[in-house]
């Protein structure tokens, strides 16, 4: 059996690591290959193209890069084509992918979408389109069901692998000493993503508001270094702040999270990772003024954090655009540490909805068996 994954960011190339391993547990003789990472190769994936020579984000950002994206597009067909797989597996990562779904059902080739365009909160005309080219759905969230459903898709729900994988590898006191961090010590905190236009854009009001926090009351600050970011940069911007921000492996990240007492973080996984780990934040989301302007036009939706949206009501306040400033960040932190033991309890009610351990387990069964029916 032969199977063709496509993960074009970090977040899928976790997800696709996390599939391949249970899918080769399963199977051990199934070919797994595609576009992906260094995880998903690690996990037995043979890697054709790595999604880091690709990465872009913003629709600014995807014009400038377009004909290396359109190239890799018709060389991933050129694989397809000659490889014959029996599945290709769409990972998140909706633009490309769906235009690579589409060549591979000219090619005879079914589809699994994993983590299907976000059609619940925008272009719901979408799920339409997509129903009439992927053979399979398996969503991550249960909110992403009805309008797939209502579009035709066979769509699963199985759970969300984070369940699984959001866990520390040390006891809270083991943490706390390898961290240097005091039972009683304030813990805060920074996450401003792995994207460079992430970075560019929150690091600096968030150092600002670490600096206003700082004379208000004691704390220590934290920021873990996502993989593939450039450190050096990072201690040049904190210097230039003139506050003490201690740097930390990403690797590290939840034995870190549930030792702290609040965040601030970029809109995205960080914010429903720290969710299951108990660790309420200020929600940040920030980009450059052209690509806000079109994403405002085209997205219809209450909320842009997932614990807001499976709980279906305010849990974690949002800053987005001009509201991302170093005064209200530091506000917003203080009153979520003032009121933690409430907004914790709404989190664990939000993450219930999660389902059970085993997604990773359940959507690589799935896969195989519809792989098996080609």
């Amino acid at each position: 059996m032969k199977i063709m994954m496509s993960a074009g960011e970090a977040s899928g190339d976790v997800h696709g690591a996390g599939l391949a391993r249970e899918m080769k547990r399963l199977c051990p003789s199934v070919e797994l290959f595609g576009l992906g990472g260094a995880l998903m190769e690690a996990a037995g994936v043979r890697l054709v193209r790595d999604y880091k020579d690709y990465n872009v984000m913003g629709v600014v950002e995807v014009v400038r890069n377009l004909r290396r994206i359109l190239r890799l597009l018709d060389d991933l067909t050129e694989i397809m084509r000659r490889e014959r797989p029996d599945l290709l597996v769409l990972i998140d990562y909706p633009d490309f992918n769906w235009r690579l779904a589409k060549r591979a059902k000219k090619l005879g080739v079914k589809v699994l979408s994993y983590i299907p365009p976000s059609a619940w909160a925008w272009r719901k005309g979408r799920a339409k389109d997509c129903a009439a080219v992927a053979d399979e759905f398996v969503a991550i969230f249960p909110f992403e069901l009805p309008v797939y459903e209502a579009a035709g898709a066979k769509i699963f729900f199985l759970g969300n692998p984070l369940v699984d994988t959001v866990k520390p590898t040390m006891t809270a006191d083991e943490a706390r000493k390898f961290f240097g961090v005091a039972a009683d010590d304030c813990v805060v905190l920074l996450m401003p993503g792995s994207r460079r236009q992430e970075i560019k854009l929150l690091l600096p009001p968030m150092l600002n508001a670490a600096k206003i926090l700082s004379t208000v009351r004691p704390m220590k600050f934290f920021l873990p270094v996502a993989d593939g970011v450039d450190s050096s940069n990072l201690r040049r911007q904190i210097e230039a702040a003139g506050v003490e921000i201690i740097l930390t492996d990403s690797a590290r990240r939840y034995d870190l999270m549930q030792i702290a007492d609040a965040a601030a973080a970029t809109s995205g996984t960080v914010v429903l990772e720290s969710a299951l780990m108990n660790l309420p934040c200020v929600v940040l989301y920030k980009m450059a003024p052209l690509n806000f302007l079109i994403g405002k036009l085209l997205v219809d939706i209450k909320f842009f954090s997932l614990p807001n949206i499976l709980a279906g009501e305010k849990i974690l306040t949002e800053l987005l655009q001009s509201q991302v400033t170093p005064e209200r960040i530091a506000d917003e932190i203080l009153q979520l540490l003032d009121n933690r033991a409430v907004v914790v309890k709404k989190l664990q009610a939000a993450c219930a909805k999660l389902g059970e351990p085993g997604a990773a387990f359940r959507v690589a069964k799935k896969i195989l068996e519809t792989a098996e029916t080609r």
